[in-house]
């Protein structure tokens, strides 16, 4: 196994524990479809469940940082340079229905940038991480993002409305999370979305740019509607192209 720093020790040990949770939870699921209750209310309570445990863990270990999250806000702490930010479940609608296709995600800002994170696919036990300089990983296996240069042979994964079509291969999967993970991994060859929340990319900004990605510039002060383009350095520019008025 590679070194990883202390802080990604803590995140992994953060997601496995918080991932016994959701596996049994999403085990019930489809139980729920036909109950009155209904899975929508489960699934919140998954979500604060899952976020109660990480932000347990990585307050034991480092009780001074402050946290952003999906369920709880902004939490400021002594400690306002360095933050947490975690998304419990990024696919949650997948979640609800059934569908094994969600993860926990963590990344951890330092002055302002991503120095590490973490996508964690709990149901296929598929974990992404990578930290600022030291490269990016799945399942402890270096990755990089994928070689391809022709647009046509390409995959690409979007989400959310999208005003104009633009004339390219790609996917909704329902998770920008693995999204970004599977373009650092060269499953996907780039994503692009617009309206996205911080927790959702945090982790996946640094998996990409160590997995020799590019990424659009973001403004990591701002928690929301936040529009990212994402992939590879062959593919970007003919990319941008085509999203030209994205």
């Amino acid at each position: 196994m590679n070194s990883i720093s202390a802080n990604l020790n803590v995140m992994i040990k953060a997601a496995e524990k918080a991932s016994k949770v959701l596996i049994r939870d999403f085990g019930e699921i489809e139980k729920l479809q036909v109950s009155k209750k209904g899975p929508s209310d489960f699934v919140t309570n998954s979500d604060l469940k899952t976020e109660k445990i990480i932000i347990e863990e990585l307050k034991k270990a480092r009780p001074n940082y402050s946290i952003i999250s999906e369920e709880n806000g902004v939490q400021n702490n002594k400690d306002k340079d360095n933050i947490w930010i975690i998304d419990p479940i990024d696919g949650t609608i997948n979640f609800l229905h059934g569908v094994p296709h969600f993860a926990i995600s963590i990344g951890l800002k330092s002055n302002n940038e991503i120095i590490s994170g973490l996508i964690f696919d709990p149901i296929k036990n598929e974990m992404f991480y990578a930290e600022k300089n030291n490269g990016a990983f799945f399942n402890n296996q270096r990755i990089r993002v994928s070689k391809k240069n022709m647009i046509d042979n390409c995959l690409f994964a979007t989400g959310g409305k999208i005003q104009n079509e633009p004339d390219l291969p790609y996917r909704k999967s329902g998770c920008a999370a693995l999204d970004l993970a599977y373009v650092a991994s060269g499953r996907y060859d780039g994503c692009f979305q617009n309206n996205l929340n911080l927790w959702d990319i945090a982790a996946g900004i640094i998996l990409v740019k160590e997995a020799g990605g590019i990424f659009n510039e973001i403004d990591l002060s701002v928690n929301e509607n936040i529009k990212i383009i994402a992939s590879s350095p062959d593919i970007n520019s003919k990319l941008l192209k085509k999203l030209d008025n994205f």
